[in-house]
Order: C-alpha cells, then structure tokens, then sequence
C-alpha cells in the first residue's frame, strides 16, 4: 500500500505482528476443521513466512505435536539449522511448558502470541524463555480465545 504525500510516494509496512497472527488463525481454523484444538502457529524470517503448522496430536497420536513444535522443526529443515536466531514465532495460543522449553533451545528471537492460556501456558507455570527473546502478547486474543472457546462449545455440544 502507498500512501501519497505532497512530495512523493511512501510505502507502508503490511507487515506488522497482526498480518502475520492473521496467518496462524488460518492455520488454527485448519485444525479446527480436522477436529484439532484449534491452535495455529508459523515462523518468519525476514517478513517471509518459512514455517506453518497447527496441532495435529490426534492425527498423529503423539502428545508433542503442538503447532510451535511442528513450526520449530520445519524452520529448522527450511534453514538448515537448529538455531532460529532473527525469527519471530506467531502462535494464537501462549505456549505450553514444553513448547517453552524448545523455544528456549531453539534461541527463537520473538514470539508474538494471541490468547493467554491461564492453566497451562508457559507464564502460569513458570517456564523460562531466552534471555534474549522477546514477547509480545494479546494480539488477535480476542480472534484466538474465540476459536478455542467454539471447538470446546461443539465438543460438549456433541457428547
């Protein structure tokens, strides 16, 4: 988008934290389609997106499925290493402990997340991040909550 001012023409920054948590709600609304707790989640470098994933632990059976680690794993292969220095993790849900903990090895620069998670987020349970990542919280919260609060509403609905 440009905007136009006396003198000449000044691009605008589309990429802000909202663009991208935008794309990891699409990948949560996946999740919600496969009958997954609709969590989403995707990494960038660079304002290019190198990693989407959501939770797949029911399709895959596997407890460690959760979107941040499916994000981890495929940013790693797309770089070629283990560490995800000058990337930002967008995810609609605070991250649990143990996506936490493979933040912090992973040395992850950013994590922006939507919804907090007051029983099992990271935050409730003291899990620390890198010193040198920083957070940014509460954006799309209210677009992330809401999805989670519907696929829970259906569940119950359909017991």
């Amino acid at each position: 988008m440009y905007k136009l001012n006396s003198y000449f023409c000044v691009m605008e920054n589309i990429f802000t934290d909202e663009y991208f948590m935008k794309k990891a709600l699409q990948e949560a609304e996946i999740a919600f389609e496969k009958g997954e707790i609709p969590v989403g989640a995707i990494i960038v470098i660079d304002n290019k997106v190198i990693a989407r994933s959501h939770n797949l632990t029911e399709m895959l059976n596997d407890v460690t499925a959760h979107a941040e680690m499916q994000s981890i794993t495929a940013a790693a292969n797309f770089i070629g290493g283990k560490y995800l220095k000058n990337c930002t993790l967008y995810v609609t849900l605070e991250p649990c402990q143990m996506c936490a903990g493979a933040l912090y090895w992973s040395q992850i620069s950013k994590i922006v997340f939507g919804a907090n998670d007051d029983q099992r987020g990271y935050q409730k349970l003291g899990t620390q991040l890198h010193p040198k990542t920083t957070v940014v919280y509460g954006v799309l919260a209210e677009e992330s909550a809401n999805l989670i609060k519907r696929f829970f509403a259906d569940k119950r609905n359909k017991n």
